[in-house]
């Protein structure tokens, strides 16, 4: 067994450090002290580079290391980072949290030191993308955890801007094509005061900037991007008679993950599970008492307010029955090879102003719920992670900020529950589904009570799922309490709704296989428009063969499917890549322009098309399809299908036995600086084919290159009371360090829709240990802070 010695600043008494062979730390201190510093030292150890990158580009401090081309999205990074007072923000999330805080990055800052001072000597800690861009990782400070908030999920200004744009363009009938709203029927109001045509098209520029990092796919809007499941089996449905939990948060496929795994151990607290690298604490996970698992709930956080500025100073706006003045800050960027770059930055009393137009007498702010304080995405789970049992788990809950998320929760005595947590605005006047004027008439009354979400215990049916849909019950008060009208398709709950009741002999590795199925309900439906459809076209006739003849020309294939293609986009499938290209590719818009036709002018037809298709690297969203279904001519559908074929004749060969869903559907990992990089070899990991789609469990939306855009990293099923046959895996492996061997040693196991086993007693983490860590207490005192250090943390 390989072993390491680290002497720490700050540390009161040793710390080990476990590591198993699949990369997972497990740490045993003393004390909670000295346990944030150790998980921030290990933190940094296996992730540094990425810590480094999230803090500058939280905070505004990317073009102090990569150049001009940054000052853009460092100024948009401060507008929207938490201003307020930090003891006020330390307050909100409830005792111990500032002091984690503050251990975890004396973590980090004492690995920082470390890498700076090239300890041991002749040795170089140093991740490699610090000597290729030549600079030195950061000190860090504790209130850079809390202040910034840009990594976080929010909802739904980019819908509140969408729906303004096509009411503006399109009108209300455009509006139903274009997203569903629930619950249905839901009728739109302008609000009064509000004029569409002031709105630009560009008004969100600088909130993206802000909240989609630069590197990330073609720089893709965050939202709807991001889904996730989640479920709970009483004992009831088990093998085992014990819960089983079981959780895949789904998020932008990344290299490094964007999730890191650990083990926390100290007196009164024995936590593992995932969280967030630059964070402290575990948000999805265990700790021996409870099992905890998260997904989007998508609370409606956000507005886009418009104001009426001053026709002689565009920096006063109509308020009341006055003119009110904005804010000002100037902030200086530091700049990589040239000069600092000053700039101003505006605020009204709504929030960061992203978008001017004087010549209108126009200006728009975004109010965000998670700029308030208490609200920094995921710290809340610092209050639920040493919970002793349900009750208490749920009360911690009260205090959660943002995202707005579904926590369900196990225990071994066979409980099992939902409680979905984050604060929802007052909206006493308005639905919050349109952008609002900002002179006084639209405000928010404070926030519900958390109470006034309902939640689940030990339900009837034996098991609970969420998967982002609507989920309140058929009398929740929506009108009085709205929480949104913004909720994700249902189709991959009615998936697990099909599948959870089917069963009373749930095990953990059968949930894992759930956690990666690739069932397509939108491909059931939309294959029943086949039903008696013939064609003269060839390709139409392959078309349709494939489809209906069991998804391949491989004889023992059509066997195992039994003669029919059931919808399962398999990676290995023919069918399911004929199906993805002509559904999304061809039915889809070819649907839509008929329906638009009689809503829109002629020469704006298209446009509207290409403004209103679903966002194919999207979480996707079939509800709108079974309206269009009922127009589907058979022309239109064998024209369709002709085309489709053709797509893939061109990219895959003309042999349908030569075609699969994988083929097509890849993943493709890669650095988010591997250009600025040079291209090393390190920073773009082999593409590996994938199964499903956005409408499958198995989520894996993707691009229009079919690059798989996001999904489940990570899984995680838990079996409650028999901990260490709990199963996990996280892509592509634990450490972003490309010299370590778990920087992609996971990607295998990921891609084959596998899993690991998460270990948690001490004498499995013994038998499973491949490399021992002790950290001892330095003489040298503490690691420097970035202030200490005289370095920019907290621009402004």
């Amino acid at each position: 067994m390989r072993q390491s010695l680290y002497d720490v600043p700050g540390l009161a008494e040793p710390v080990e450090i476990l590591v198993d062979r699949w990369g997972v730390p497990h740490l045993y201190a003393r004390s909670r002290a000295d346990l944030f510093l150790a998980q921030g030292f290990n933190a940094a150890r296996d992730r540094l580079f990425q810590l480094d990158l999230w803090r500058r580009r939280g905070l505004g401090l990317l073009s102090e290391v990569l150049g001009e081309e940054y000052v853009a999205h460092d100024r948009a990074a401060r507008l929207f980072r938490y201003r307020g007072g930090m003891a006020e923000e330390w307050a909100a999330y409830g005792p111990g949290t500032e002091e984690m805080a503050r251990s975890f990055t004396a973590g980090i800052n004492a690995y920082v030191a470390l890498c700076r001072e090239r300890r041991p000597p002749g040795a170089d800690p140093l991740p490699p993308e610090f000597a290729l861009l030549g600079y030195q990782p950061a000190y860090w400070r504790a209130e850079d955890i809390a202040r910034i908030r840009s990594h976080g999920l929010a909802y739904n200004l980019q819908d509140e801007v969408a729906r303004a744009r096509t009411l503006r363009d399109f009108g209300p009938g455009a509006e139903d094509l274009r997203r569903v709203r629930e619950p249905a029927p839901h009728t739109l109001r302008i609000p009064e005061g509000l004029d569409l045509s002031v709105i630009p098209d560009d008004v969100l520029h600088t909130y993206e900037l802000a909240t989609v990092a630069p590197w990330a796919p073609h720089a893709a809007p965050r939202q709807g991007l991001d889904g996730s499941n989640n479920w709970v089996l009483a004992p009831s449905r088990t093998a085992t008679g014990r819960p089983l939990l079981a959780n895949d948060p789904h998020r932008p496929v990344s290299l490094p993950s964007l999730r890191y795994l650990a083990h926390l151990t100290a007196p009164g607290l024995d936590v593992i599970g995932a969280g967030e690298p630059a964070l402290p604490g575990i948000s999805i996970g265990h700790n021996g008492r409870i099992a905890f698992g998260l997904t989007i709930f998508p609370i409606d956080q956000e507005d886009l307010y418009v104001y009426r500025t001053h026709p002689d100073d565009p920096h006063r706006y109509a308020y009341g029955d006055g003119w009110e003045p904005m804010e000002r800050v100037t902030e200086t960027i530091p700049v990589r090879g040239r000069d600092p770059v000053r700039t101003e930055l505006w605020f009204t009393r709504h929030g960061p102003v992203v978008r001017e137009r004087p010549e209108r007498q126009a200006a728009f702010a975004v109010r965000a719920a998670w700029l308030e304080p208490g609200m920094a995405p995921y710290l809340g789970s610092a209050g639920y992670m040493d919970a002793r049992d349900v009750d208490a788990f749920t009360d911690a809950l009260r205090r959660w900020g943002a995202p707005g998320e579904n926590q369900v929760y196990a225990a071994p005595d066979g409980t099992v529950g939902w409680r979905p947590a984050g604060r929802v605005p007052v909206r006493p006047n308005w639905d919050g589904t349109l952008p609002v004027p900002g002179d006084g008439r639209y405000e928010w009354a404070g926030f519900h009570d958390p109470d006034a979400l309902p939640s689940v215990r030990d339900p009837a049916q034996g098991w609970w799922a969420t998967a982002n849909e609507l989920n309140l019950p058929a009398d929740y008060p929506h009108a009085e309490r709205t929480v949104t009208y913004d909720w994700y398709a249902p189709t991959r709950h009615a998936r697990l709704a099909e599948v959870l009741g089917s069963r009373e002999d749930w095990t953990a590795e059968e949930c894992v296989r759930l956690q990666t199925d690739c069932v397509s309900l939108p491909a059931r439906a939309a294959l029943r428009l086949l039903d008696g459809l013939t064609g003269e076209d060839p390709r139409v006739r392959t078309a349709l063969a494939l489809l209906r003849g069991g998804g391949t020309f491989l004889p023992e294939r059509s066997r195992e499917l039994g003669g029919g293609w059931d919808g399962t986009l398999a990676a290995d499938s023919a069918a399911g890549a004929l199906f993805e290209v002509w559904y999304r590719g061809h039915l889809r818009p070819a649907l839509l322009r008929e329906a638009l036709r009689p809503l829109v002018p002629a020469d704006r037809l298209e446009e509207a098309v290409a403004r209103l298709r679903p966002a194919e690297g999207a979480a996707s969203d079939a509800r709108v399809d079974p309206a269009l279904f009922r127009t589907a001519a058979p022309a239109l559908l064998a024209r369709t299908l002709g085309d489709a074929v053709r797509e893939l004749e061109a990219a895959l060969g003309p042999d349908p036995r030569q075609w699969s869903w994988g083929a097509l559907h890849q993943a493709r990992l890669r650095h988010p600086l591997a250009a600025e990089l040079g291209e090393p070899p390190w920073a773009e990991l082999a593409p590996v084919p994938r199964g499903g789609s956005g409408d499958t469990v198995g989520a894996t939306p993707y691009l229009p290159d079919f690059r798989q855009s996001g999904g489940a990293s990570f899984r995680m099923v838990l079996d409650v009371g028999e901990w260490d046959a709990s199963l996990v895996v996280n892509s592509p492996g634990q450490s972003g360090d490309p010299r370590s061997g778990h920087y992609a040693d996971l990607l295998g196991v990921w891609a084959a829709d596998g899993a690991f086993p998460l270990v948690y007693s001490r004498e499995r983490v013994e038998r499973e240990c491949e490399l021992r860590i002790e950290l001892r207490p330095a003489l040298s005192g503490e690691a420097p802070d970035a202030g200490e250090a005289g370095e920019e943390s907290a621009p402004g």
